[in-house]
């Protein structure tokens, strides 16, 4: 009896230990893991700030002629921040950009348009079926947010379904119809709503991904994702469309 119990204490011990030792290996683990992350985001930061003082010269002349349409997508909460967004936009400017999206799901940047051009003095509101606007002086700026999406795919169903009623009324035809991604591509033009594809789309926030942007208009957009607002960076910026500008595009446009 005492034997048994001994070796359930024995037992016992071990597991501890081992669990102790997996906990431990855990932490260290985690700890190198931070360390290298770290190490990271203070070479990207002092990467950003030597891009910034020009001392990276490959950073200096950018070829924007592949960057014709930008848009920037801002996490709605992080939108509020209309300071951070005319300076990031005045950092386009310089850089001469001319055409530029803003973003966000909940349309808080539309809200701002009034104090954002305000500020930019040199900037002007893009509205669909605008023309003539890749070589002028002045920066073009849309304001869009989600609903606009919801908007233009309604509308363009409706379109196409009473395109295709009418139709079926004519012919006598009654059979499903299937409607294909150039038949909506078509009707999103048709009602104005389609809007130019933009060449590069960077993202500002925690998230990952383009936050509902239209999806029709970016099958051959570039996403990049920048990090939070609040931590962008003027040489994160010009690294971004720089590295754009030097890639080779073998598909879509």
């Amino acid at each position: 009896m005492d034997f048994q119990m001994e070796m359930q204490r024995v037992s016992f011990c071990a597991a501890q230990i081992g669990n102790l030792g997996l906990v431990l290996l855990w932490h260290i683990l985690h700890l190198f893991v931070s360390i290298w992350y770290f190490l990271l985001d203070l070479a990207f930061v002092f990467e950003s700030y030597l891009i910034s003082g020009g001392v990276l010269k490959n950073y200096k002349a950018l070829d924007l002629g592949k960057l014709k349409y930008l848009a920037i997508v801002i996490e709605s909460e992080e939108a509020y921040q209309t300071s951070k967004v005319i300076e990031l936009l005045q950092w386009l400017e310089a850089i001469g950009v001319k055409r530029v999206c803003l973003y966000d799901t909940e349309g808080v940047l539309k809200k701002s348009k009034g104090a954002i051009l305000n500020k930019l003095k040199n900037a002007t509101e893009f509205e669909d079926g605008d023309e003539g606007l890749v070589d002028q002086k002045r920066m073009a700026l849309e304001f869009s947010s989600f609903s606009d999406g919801k908007e233009a795919v309604t509308k363009a169903a409706n379109l196409l379904f009473a395109k295709y009623l009418k139709l079926a009324n004519l012919v006598g035809d009654h059979e499903e119809k299937i409607f294909t991604e150039p038949n909506m591509d078509e009707a999103l033009k048709a009602i104005g709503c389609r809007g130019p594809d933009p060449d590069l789309l960077l993202v500002y926030g925690p998230a990952r991904c383009h936050l509902g942007f239209p999806a029709w208009r970016i099958r051959y957009t570039e996403i990049i994702h920048m990090g939070e607002l609040k931590w962008m960076k003027y040489g994160s910026l010009i690294k971004a469309i720089y590295r754009f500008t030097t890639v080779r595009q073998n598909y879509g446009k």
